[in-house]
């Protein structure tokens, strides 16, 4: 059986950018199809600076969420990264294996490197090296598929690579996995500045739609969304960004095609009324379990713990085996003492 792993960051509130370019399709698609693992990335939101108190906060909340949005612990595993030893015993053999070339061509460390720089903040050294992490998070279970956005698809590249270099030096560890991409809302664009992604750790608000918005709240952002002069609603992403936003979530959301939505319209305004209502009833449903999840945070509990239990299984004999290939003298059994 197809093996698929993904996960989310708990740096920020979830989005419908995340609903739509992956949750969605982890929920309808991949759990039913795949033996699937679904991971809270905790340790990846470390990279920055943060408050231990928010990313906790964070880390319970996407795990609900993602169980609002339809995993079923019974089809999936569900778990928190860091309740899993083996991603980092994995990640630092990887470090090994990897260059500081590799690190450092990475679109999103670029980025968010010259963006820590120019806060006057100082880079730290997991921000260059949490690709590997990823790498690791992936390769530990033997991953076949990986369901990720476009500005992930890089470091997927990365861990192929990874994975086929550790194979051709050390005696064959590791499948080598490829992405995977859902046809419509891949990448879901912030409404007021559309190229831009609809990043949960943004700053501008206005412009992005949370996963927990209420719906009035939502109808005002969709309202507000940025579209240009044209005379006629067009899709066409590199020339009108905007309104090509507005018609992939649309399309998203009511399984249109963007193209075909555009001819519909003679009005940004009824394209922008449409759009906020397909996106409320989206949300309505992964709203309404989310709070009946709250009111039984044992249970949510209960669903991290045997989650991590048994991922750490699938992890741990892929991670000893590259221990061992790699050259790392196994650790002795520890003899039980049967003295009175």
């Amino acid at each position: 059986m197809t093996r698929v792993f993904s996960g989310v960051k708990p740096t920020g509130h979830l989005t419908l950018g995340n609903y739509l370019g992956a949750m969605r399709r982890w929920a309808a698609v991949d759990q039913h199809r795949a033996d699937a693992l679904f991971c809270v990335v905790d340790l990846h939101a470390l990279t920055v600076d943060h408050d231990p108190a928010r990313v906790r906060r964070l880390s319970r909340q996407a795990a609900t969420l993602l169980l609002a949005t339809g995993l079923d612990p019974q089809l999936c595993t569900l778990f928190v990264q860091s309740h899993v030893d083996e991603h980092t015993r994995l990640s630092y053999v990887l470090e090994c294996v990897a260059t500081d070339g590799e690190m450092r061509r990475m679109i999103q460390y670029r980025e968010k490197a010259a963006l820590e720089r120019e806060r006057g903040g100082s880079v730290r050294l997991s921000l260059l090296t949490y690709p590997v992490l990823m790498a690791a998070d992936i390769l530990a279970y033997g991953t076949d598929e990986v369901p990720v956005g476009d500005d992930q698809a890089q470091h997927v590249e990365l861990t192929r690579d990874l994975a086929v270099r550790f194979n051709q030096r050390y005696g064959h560890t590791f499948v080598v996995p490829r992405a995977t991409h859902p046809a419509v809302g891949a990448r879901v664009m912030n409404l007021q500045e559309p190229l831009s992604k609809m990043g949960k750790s943004d700053d501008s608000g206005p412009g992005i739609v949370y996963l927990l918005d209420e719906p009035d709240v939502v109808r005002k952002k969709v309202m507000r969304a940025v579209t240009d002069s044209a005379p006629e609603v067009v899709y066409d992403r590199a020339a009108h960004p905007g309104p090509a936003n507005l018609l992939e979530i649309l399309a998203a959301c009511t399984g249109g095609e963007p193209a075909e939505l555009s001819g519909g319209y003679s009005s940004y305004g009824a394209l922008k009324k449409d759009t906020a209502e397909a996106v409320v009833e989206t949300l309505r449903p992964v709203q309404e379990r989310h709070r009946l999840l709250c009111a039984d945070p044992v249970y949510v509990e209960g669903v991290l713990r045997d989650g991590a239990e048994r991922a750490r299984a699938m992890a741990r004999p892929t991670v000893d085996a590259a221990y061992r290939a790699i050259g790392l003298l196994p650790a002795a059994e520890t003899a039980l003492s049967t003295a009175p």
